[in-house]
């Protein structure tokens, strides 16, 4: 029973991933490519950690090592350190975008743009 969990918590964090790396190739613009990557490649990573969790929980239920724990512990930092991290990358990665002069493919309102007009920045 465990191996079915695991490999379906497996293949879903692949399908995920597949389609965060298929969103690099798909979508038009630097803005969107980064969304679809970003929301994609969490969602799919976070599965694969559940995956490790979840097969270090059997194990540690079956034979009771206190290593099978510190895959929990591990698993668990590095999910924590991965939400944060994907996030604040991809503000930076999409802010530095912007002020190089990168804007939106069809973007019809530019919020950024009319803070930083309002700042007597530069404007397109």
């Amino acid at each position: 029973m465990t191996f079915l969990i695991v490999g379906i918590l497996i293949l879903v964090g692949l399908f995920f991933n597949t389609l965060g790396a298929f969103s690099l190739y798909r979508f038009p613009d630097v803005y969107t490519r980064l969304h679809g990557a970003t929301k994609c490649t969490t969602f799919g990573t976070l599965f694969t950690m559940f995956a490790v969790v979840a097969y270090s929980l059997s194990k540690l239920i079956e034979k009771g090592e206190a290593r099978f724990g510190v895959f929990i512990i591990h698993g668990a930092v590095a999910t924590l350190v991965l939400l944060i991290t994907n996030a604040t990358g991809a503000h930076a990665i999409a802010r530095a975008a912007h002020r190089s002069g990168i804007f939106p493919a069809r973007a019809v309102v530019d919020r950024l743009e009319e803070k930083e007009e309002a700042k007597g920045g530069v404007s397109r």
